[in-house]
């Protein structure tokens, strides 16, 4: 427990004082006793609590924070750059504020502000995780005493609904693509491999005699975040056939390779992708290479996989992340409860019908 203890002053005043758990000393005067030891009372209950916040931190700004939080976020440098750009939106709206006077209401305001500008759902809602994160750092660093966003101040992710390719639609985005494009647009499509993880993946981590794929690496050649995205994807043999032709021969080096055999990067990937889509009927402008990703998910689903195969093989880190993205692609719910109960209650009904008609079940009511 923080020691304490008050004192009068040769002018009069009360002079209350107390350490902290790290044994820094703070004071405060009063003109009144019972004001000192107010204060005292509170100061530990907020100590016992784990509520205590250290006075000189509440004049400290978010904008501040966000400097000091920055510092000691280590990440790959497309995630740190990712926190950046999030954290210029915070800045715009809560920079000068202290740190303390970022409340719910606070909250909830910013949030709705965002959705009138015309936001994604989505975007909204990493905007918000990304200050609760760095709210929920302040309180761990004893900065202010909880963080302001919770269930109540959350935008909401919105439900996405991905645009899913048709066979035809996705043979003719293979067949207009150049040679050196067409295999990252299989693994892609029958593999569910993301644009960096394709851009990543090296001919090693191709086992064509296990028919699995391996992904190890992501652009440019660094690990996956995940344990989960290292899982091995089953490819058929007719995939290793393709594999084989594509390769040429191939035993090192990477996947994705231009003509001289460097790695493609993914921007060049994306750029092609946006070339060609514009060639295929009914795709949409936004359709991006990721989308091959919903063609495989679907095509999963549609052969009957359940929701943790298809997790699975999308290597999500949890069910909840892929019953979020697909699960209006599953069939029909209510039509699956009505076929359920038809057949049991079906199987009932017959087998109490039998005795009636036969009279049996008259002759044993009397």
């Amino acid at each position: 427990m923080a020691s304490k203890n008050i004192a009068k002053r040769p002018n009069g005043k009360w002079r209350a004082r107390y350490r902290d758990l790290a044994g820094k000393e703070h004071a405060k005067h009063f003109a009144r006793k019972v004001d000192a030891e107010r204060w005292l009372d509170e100061v530990t209950a907020a100590l016992v609590t784990g509520n205590y916040v250290d006075p000189k931190s509440q004049k400290m700004t978010m904008d501040q924070w966000c400097d000091a939080w920055l510092e000691t976020y280590a990440h790959r440098e497309s995630t740190e750059r990712q926190a950046r750009v999030h954290i210029a939106r915070i800045r715009k709206e809560f920079g000068p504020l202290p740190l303390v006077a970022v409340d719910e209401h606070a909250v909830k305001r910013w949030t709705a502000k965002l959705k009138r500008e015309g936001l994604k759902p989505s975007y909204c809602f990493a905007l918000h995780n990304r200050l609760s994160q760095i709210m929920t750092d302040a309180v761990g660093a004893r900065k202010v005493p909880s963080n302001p966003c919770g269930r109540r101040t959350t935008p909401g992710a919105g439900k996405p609904r991905p645009y899913v390719a048709t066979e035809a639609q996705l043979w003719a985005l293979y067949e207009t693509a150049d040679e050196k494009y067409r295999l990252p647009l299989l693994l892609g499509a029958f593999a569910g491999l993301r644009t960096a993880e394709v851009c990543g993946l090296r001919v090693v981590d191709v086992d064509l005699d296990a028919r699995v794929i391996n992904p190890a690496m992501q652009y440019p050649a660094e690990p996956l975040k995940t344990e989960m995205s290292m899982t091995a994807v089953p490819i058929p043999d007719v995939f290793v056939g393709e594999l084989k032709r594509l390769l040429d021969g191939r035993t090192d080096g990477w996947v994705a390779a231009d003509d001289g055999g460097a790695q493609l990067g993914p921007w060049k990937i994306e750029r092609h992708m946006r070339r060609i889509r514009k060639k295929v009927a009914g795709l949409p402008e936004a359709f991006r290479f990721h989308d091959l990703r919903h063609f495989y998910a679907s095509m999963l689903i549609a052969s009957g996989a359940d929701v943790k195969v298809v997790q699975h093989r999308l290597r999500h880190s949890s069910a909840t992340t892929t019953l979020n993205t697909y699960s209006h692609l599953w069939p029909d719910s209510d039509e699956s409860t009505r076929a359920a109960v038809e057949r049991t209650m079906g199987t009932l009904i017959n087998k109490t019908a039998d005795p009636l008609r036969t009279g049996r079940g008259s002759a044993a009511r009397t």
